[in-house]
């Protein structure tokens, strides 16, 4: 056999093992776990539409006259964690001191729902359920906060729940409009805070998550929930993600949004993402007993406080790009027992209409995932072309010149490799016939592995939201 034939059989090889010994990364059945806690109040209601009031009323104090009506006092918000002044309380932010969160909007307290520890281990329905504080970074998302952040307003929680939304820093009226709308929807009590820039050695999500986390704890929540600014959630999504974290006892339950699919390079670029990142951290090694694996999505992770407290984040992952694969390693570090799946009731509303936006989405990880090793970096190039590349040119250039080996074996290794990504295409509703395209999908992905490897070492490293890191800590193993 020639070298043609060689290689397209060492990719059949290579598509044998991963079908059979990586996880059954392919399938698409790794859903919340199964629970009985929640069953009877989640109901399964649309998201709300836009201007319904839902549940309570969370309003902007005017400047000077706080609300001291019953059931709506404007009080001073204790805070715990680095980032808290002298006094223990959180005050308007004021030239010079940019760790002073200011806060927008002082928070309505709940009333006839009292805050009952819930033992950890309780397999029983618990008398009270545990109280959560949702935490949102959010640095110039007044484009898609409409969509997300009342979805997480009206969250139909039987227990406490309040949200923390952290303006980073925004230019577009990010705080201003998430105040506007918690006036406008209701719902969940709102707090929108502003960190000030990040301290060096810091990545900026990180940043508001730390003032978000230190804001959430003097609450004394049980479970924090970390979510993205452009994450939608379905009313009863908090609580079957608490209720699977309860009956589980899991320490954090993270879920990997739903992105949005609508253009014609979203159909090409955005199912592939999921399928990839599901092949390098198999999500059933990632949930078994004795795990093999490590991750969380960072777009939905729910967060045991006690846990957090324990692996000492955010502030052990502060230079991390992988913010949600870092979090997840120090949570397995500290003991922590995690659980990662995919979402049916949680959605990224955030667009990608071109192939710009989704390759700068790609390319401002991609390297720090190799550890901004260029050995790691040729063997991925060269694993990729093995595996995805191969397979069509064999078929093509066999077939071509009567090759039989080469165009035999390209063939089944390129049928192996679109049968395997069906079941993603169909989680996201996607056409069957996007499935032999993926060659050109990983290619996409090779060229923007390779771009992300040459800005870094041009010093531009990743880049987001106006912001650079030009060397970038990658998600550490220890």
């Amino acid at each position: 056999m020639d070298t043609l034939a060689w290689l397209a059989f060492a990719s059949l090889a290579a598509w044998a093992w991963l079908l059979l010994g990586q996880g059954f990364f392919w399938r698409t059945d790794q859903r919340l776990p199964p629970t009985t806690r929640g069953m009877g109040h989640a109901r399964g209601e649309p998201l709300g539409e836009p201007g319904t009031p839902i549940g309570g009323h969370v309003r902007e104090e005017p400047a000077g006259k706080p609300d001291t009506s019953a059931g709506g006092r404007a009080r001073e918000e204790p805070i715990e964690g680095p980032s808290a002044p002298s006094d223990g309380y959180v005050h308007k932010e004021t030239a010079g001191e940019p760790d002073a969160p200011t806060l927008r909007h002082a928070r309505e307290e709940p009333t006839g729902k009292p805050d009952v520890p819930v033992d950890r281990h309780a397999r029983e329905e618990p008398t009270a359920w545990p109280r959560v504080v949702v935490v949102v970074p959010a640095r110039d998302e007044a484009g898609v906060l409409p969509l997300s952040l009342p979805s997480l307003l009206s969250q139909d929680y039987p227990g406490v729940a309040e949200v923390v939304l952290v303006d980073d820093g925004s230019t577009d009226g990010t705080g201003a409009l998430a105040v506007e709308l918690a006036g406008r929807y209701g719902g969940l009590p709102l707090t929108v805070a502003s960190p000030g820039e990040p301290e060096p050695g810091w990545t900026g999500k990180l940043w508001a998550l730390r003032h978000g986390m230190a804001l959430a704890r003097a609450r004394g929540p049980e479970f924090l929930l970390l979510t993205d600014a452009d994450i939608a959630h379905e009313p009863d999504s908090l609580c079957l993600l608490v209720s699977a974290a309860m009956e589980n006892d899991l320490d954090l339950v993270s879920q990997m949004a739903r992105l949005r699919v609508e253009s014609t390079w979203e159909r090409l670029v955005v199912p592939a993402f999921v399928y990839f990142f599901a092949q390098l951290y198999p999500f059933r090694w990632i949930n078994r007993a004795r795990p093999r694996a490590t991750a969380a999505a960072g777009g939905c992770v729910l967060l045991r406080t006690e846990t957090a407290v324990a692996a000492g984040v955010p502030e052990s992952i502060r230079q991390a790009v992988i913010d949600d694969v870092s979090l997840a390693r120090a949570v397995r570090r500290a003991g922590g027992r995690i659980w990662l799946g995919l979402a049916e009731r949680v959605e990224s509303v955030r667009p990608y209409p071109g192939l710009g936006e989704l390759w700068r989405m790609v390319a401002r990880s991609a390297y720090a995932q190799l550890r901004h090793s260029p050995p790691l970096l040729l063997g991925t190039v060269a694993g990729l072309v093995v595996v995805y590349l191969v397979p069509p040119v064999a078929l093509a250039a066999g077939a071509a010149t009567g090759n039989a080996p080469a165009a035999w074996a390209g063939g089944a290794a390129w049928a192996a490799m679109a049968g395997s990504y069906v079941p993603m295409l169909r989680h996201y509703r996607q056409p069957l016939w996007l499935a032999p395209l993926l060659p050109f999908t990983a290619f996409l992905y090779l060229l923007m592995t390779v771009d992300s490897a040459v800005q870094h070492h041009r010093g531009r490293g990743a880049a987001w939201k106006g912001r650079t890191y030009a060397r970038p800590e990658a998600a550490p193993d220890r």
